[in-house]
């Protein structure tokens, strides 16, 4: 409201000379006014003294000021009920809330602030770091595209310790959670069964192999054989042999071509197939001074290394292709036993690769 140039007292004084029989002209021109100023004054503050006069403004004032808090309150009431659908939950939300009142409603940052719970530090907050949020969902959907059925875990090993990546696990599941990249695992039911006895874990390359079958089909519905190896000191996978049948023979040449460029292994620990109990896969490891640790028929859990790493098979690749020829699967065998063995994060080592953990020990 603007505020007059003349006081209180000066108003009276102007009055009560008209009143005393001054000509209006004349006081207009003595005290640099206009006559349609007298006429209001004389309107509004005829008759007064100069306490009513006081107490006058002083309740004009404060109706102000009422109608002020009540316009505000109102405000406050509108605004509040078109965001009182929305979730208001992240200080970000709020932030976004409280901007777009300011620029839509044309009310003060501090009354937006006020109306939605926060600081005017977190209203003017700007956002430092978005070029890494975009590169962290960039490497989220890419990893996710390639290997489906990686969950948050094993995609936040791989930018850890496999890329060196140095985010915090809580700011990647953030992105992997508004990414909607989370996979919905079916709960099963589970039996109860005495606890195993835990495997025994080497201390070094070598000392200990493990190796199993597994089984499946081509296209034309031929069934076909894989032979998995693996050292269960650091869980690398030696060798993924493929073909429609893998008698002892077959077996005995693959190890031989492992020994080849790994070494030769202390022991190695098998189911009781019959390619294992073989009388030719017994005279070899004699010869090559080798113990064959055979588990007790029914016990694949004294084979867990093995069985483990079976179900990595199965669950990464080997339920999601269907190939046409051996050449093809023996083929997509041999990249992926490199991708596990350097890329894939293992949670049997504590997130790092079977090569990182080679690599600490040597």
């Amino acid at each position: 409201m603007k505020k007059s140039r003349f006081t209180d007292s000066q108003i009276l004084s102007v009055l009560k000379q008209a009143e005393n029989g001054v000509p209006v002209p004349e006081l207009c021109r003595e005290h640099g006014m206009s006559s349609a100023t007298f006429y209001k004054w004389r309107t509004k503050y005829g008759g007064m003294d100069a306490s009513m006069m006081t107490r006058l403004k002083e309740l004009e004032e404060e109706n102000r000021r009422l109608k002020k808090m009540y316009a505000e309150e109102r405000l406050k009431a509108d605004i509040l009920k078109e965001a009182i659908e929305k979730k208001l939950v992240k200080p970000s939300r709020r932030r976004e809330m409280a901007q777009r009142a300011v620029n839509e409603k044309a009310i003060s940052i501090r009354l937006a602030c006020w109306i939605f719970s926060i600081s005017e530090t977190c209203y003017r907050y700007q956002t430092k770091l978005g070029h890494q949020n975009a590169e962290i969902a960039d490497w989220l959907i890419r990893l996710t595209d390639r290997r489906k059925n990686w969950g948050f875990g094993l995609c936040f090993l791989y930018l850890r310790n496999v890329k060196g990546f140095s985010w915090n696990h809580k700011r990647v599941y953030r992105i992997y959670r508004e990414l909607e990249l989370n996979l919905r695992i079916k709960p099963r039911r589970r039996l109860v069964r005495e606890k195993p006895q835990p495997l025994a874990v080497p201390d070094a390359i070598n000392v200990s192999w493990s190796m199993d079958f597994m089984h499946d089909q081509l296209s034309d519905g031929r069934n076909y054989r894989l032979l998995n190896v693996i050292d269960d000191f650091n869980r690398e996978g030696l060798c993924i042999e493929v073909d429609l049948s893998l008698p002892a023979e077959r077996v005995i040449r693959t190890l031989d071509q492992i020994i080849e460029w790994r070494g030769k292994p202390c022991s190695i620990r098998c189911d009781n197939g019959p390619e294992y109990i073989s009388g030719k896969l017994g005279a070899w490891a004699a010869k090559h001074d080798i113990k064959l640790n055979f588990i007790q028929p029914g016990n694949p859990q004294q084979n867990a290394y093995i069985e483990r790493y079976n179900r990595t098979v199965r669950y990464d690749w080997l339920a999601q292709h269907l190939f046409e020829s051996i050449a093809a699967v023996q083929d997509y065998a041999t990249q992926w036993l490199w991708h596990y063995n350097n890329e894939r994060p293992n949670m049997g080592l504590g997130g790092i690769t079977p090569k990182q953990k080679l690599a600490i020990v040597a």
